[in-house]
């Protein structure tokens, strides 16, 4: 069933009691989606490629070739729109060093993000959302630093997302806090992202969503040879990698809720949103935390106890990953610019912004949401109460079946309980907080309880 809670008339089925509901796309980020620019996505990959290389471990002080003239390019860039950000837009270097590791380091070495900041007009909202590409990249051999590696898709494209997303973005404000970060050491074994996220960790950063893009701007797949651009991936962990304990364990297989972690219902509401704003998308899931023999800065996060996903093109092309630049028996090999397709990013890069500022906007979480289970019954009683911040027109309430991957009813209600003609053995459910523009908070699902306060 293709976009179950679809764009501008999505309608439920109700009973005596509640009205229809419809969700429409908030005009201004509509009106956001349709800057992006699949020109200027193609500008920041061109530029991306014509440092040479951006291999981690290539030269810092060179300005015109390397990693080190890449990232300086980066921060220019970003801090370009600091002017038109009304002071809302910091951007800095997030510098760490690392020794050798007799794997993929060889040589002590200065790791920098480039990460651009765009805070939160509410004071008392701490929530912070990420959106992360890697500026780096790898010939054939990870350790070749001085060799042309052009990393036009890998990650150019995701890169090129996180520039595109800070120029529009920049320009609006949220009430919550949105970082925009290009991770340098992703292909020596996820450095930068881990050195972000240990850092989150340690500071109590309020890490609510991290949006990872890799691999996001190609349209077609070697062997198989197909070609699409009407379809993204969306990878997401079903159990959390932290503090799943024993207890927390037996929790999730008695209620059933082994597909309803936090990074799952991240890439249900990625694939909501997304599909809301950008036509001729679809936004699949992936109930994997990757790719076989791959991984991708999303998982540092995961391993922190952060919700993250991963946004990945439908179809790859390993002609085009990891290759040195050349030509074998007809076959052009190389991340090359021209093997890619700026349409399709810039719609992967519309989904992406979609989903940042649905989620800035809207309020934190519900809290102490229940279910209760006081005696038999074909109904369901939940109870909830209001998000620690931001401004609250009301609630929906989710169902789904339990087979059905997303959400197949959004029920609203202005109540902070509601009973419902419909069984908990034969449904999952959810409640998010909407705010005063329509934005939905992430869903959360209940927990069981046998009586009510």
């Amino acid at each position: 069933m293709k976009k179950l809670l679809l764009t501008t008339l999505i309608s439920s089925l109700f009973f005596a009691g509640f009205t229809q509901t419809t969700i429409h796309r908030d005009p201004v980020i509509e009106k956001m989606v349709s800057e992006v620019s699949a020109d200027s996505l193609h500008a920041h990959v061109n530029k991306l490629v014509s440092f040479g290389t951006r291999n981690t471990l290539s030269s810092v002080t060179d300005k015109k070739r390397g990693i080190g003239a890449a990232r300086q390019w980066l921060l220019n860039k970003m801090q370009s729109y600091v002017a038109g950000s009304n002071g809302r837009l910091s951007v800095n270097f997030d510098t760490s060093i690392y020794q050798p590791d007799g794997k993929r380091i060889d040589a002590v070495t200065v790791l920098t993000n480039v990460v651009a900041t765009l805070k939160g007009t509410d004071p008392a909202d701490h929530r912070v959302f990420v959106i992360s590409g890697h500026m780096d990249n790898m010939r054939t051999s990870v350790m070749d630093r001085t060799g042309d590696a052009p990393g036009a898709n890998d990650d150019g494209s995701g890169s090129a997302a996180v520039i595109e997303c800070v120029r529009v973005m920049s320009k609006h404000s949220f009430p919550g806090t949105i970082i925009f970060v290009t991770v340098c050491g992703e292909e020596q074994g996820l450095l930068g992202a881990s050195f972000m996220a240990s850092n989150a960790k340690k500071n109590n950063i309020e890490i609510t969503a991290v949006l990872n893009n890799d691999i996001m701007g190609s349209n077609n797949s070697n062997e198989t040879n197909i070609i699409e651009n009407t379809k993204v991936r969306v990878f997401s962990e079903g159990l959390p990698a932290f503090g799943l304990d024993e207890k927390k364990a037996a929790a999730i297989r008695s209620l059933g809720l082994e597909n309803d972690g936090p990074s799952r219902q991240l890439a249900r509401y990625v694939k909501e949103i997304g599909e809301r704003y950008v036509d001729n998308l679809d936004v699949v899931m992936i109930y994997r935390p990757d790719r076989f023999l791959r991984g991708g800065d999303h998982l540092p996060y995961q391993q922190q106890g952060f919700t993250a996903v991963r946004i990945t093109e439908m179809n790859e092309n390993f002609y085009h990953q990891h290759q040195d630049v050349r030509k074998e028996n007809g076959i052009q090999y190389g991340d090359l610019p021209e093997f890619m397709d700026f349409e399709y990013l810039r719609k992967n890069t519309c989904m992406n912004l979609s989903n940042l500022a649905n989620l800035a906007k809207a309020p934190a979480v519900p809290q102490q949401i229940n279910m209760l289970l006081a005696n038999l019954s074909n109904s369901t009683a939940l109870s909830w109460e209001a998000p620690v911040t931001g401004k609250v027109k009301g609630y929906y309430v989710m169902m789904r079946e339990t087979t059905s991957p997303v959400w197949q009813k959004k029920i609203f209600t202005t109540d902070k309980s509601i009973t419902l003609p419909y069984s908990k053995d034969n449904y999952f459910f959810a409640v998010q907080a909407v705010s005063e523009d329509g934005n939905e908070s992430l869903p959360v699902v209940p927990s069981a309880v046998r009586k009510t306060k």
